[in-house]
């Protein structure tokens, strides 16, 4: 599956926000990257706001725009809030749960680690990074040394990082569980999903 690969700074900068995680360039350069940006003061319009909020929420998850407009569509056809329901189409996604419980330091590498094969669902082998997960479904650390010394690895780097409540983790036997779907609040998202919404309903 593609995926981005080019600079992330330069994409940090230009929104303001750290996308792909704390960066000292960011707080060194704070302004848009290129020879105009510390002086440009454009003033965006109302399309211009809502392509910017769309493709923060894009680069955060790491997904290109074809995904994300299929993600847009499914949380559309769902019922209640579109913005909510996309959000959560997102946070459940194999990937990010895998980053979220720890067994990845970055959404990139929780990626690389599921394409990889060493992820397991429910006692069955996943290497598809945008797997939809549900309600009890069991994450696990395939039983091989390699992944295994990988995923403790990492959840040792990320000892410091809570683990949201909607999911469960045993650290000892690298297993995960989702407990129920996020709410709203939990997500806490980088951008303003109603504005991406608004955007895609034009």
């Amino acid at each position: 599956m593609a995926r981005y690969t080019g600079p992330r700074v330069r994409i940090s900068r230009r929104f303001g926000v750290p996308i792909f995680g704390p960066s000292k360039y960011l707080e060194r350069r704070n302004y848009g990257p290129g020879v105009h940006g510390p002086k440009s003061r454009r003033k965006h319009t109302d399309y211009a706001l809502g392509l910017i909020e769309k493709q923060k929420l894009r680069y955060y998850y790491g997904l290109l725009e074809r995904q994300f407009r299929g993600v847009y569509e499914r949380a559309l056809k769902r019922r209640g809030v579109t913005g909510e329901q996309m959000l959560q189409i997102l946070e459940t996604r194999l990937d990010n749960v895998c980053y979220h419980l720890g067994f990845a330091n970055t959404r990139a590498a929780a990626r690389q680690l599921v394409s990889h094969g060493h992820v397991k669902v429910n006692g069955r082998k996943v290497n598809i990074p945008s797997y939809g997960l549900k309600v009890n479904d069991v994450i696990e650390i395939k039983d091989a040394n390699a992944a295994r010394q990988l995923a403790t690895r990492n959840l040792e780097i990320a000892a410091s990082r809570a683990v949201p409540e909607w999911l469960s983790l045993n650290r000892e036997a690298l297993k995960g569980v989702v407990m129920r779907l996020p709410t709203r609040e939990e997500i806490q998202p980088i951008a303003n999903e109603q504005a991406v919404v608004e955007f895609y309903s034009r």
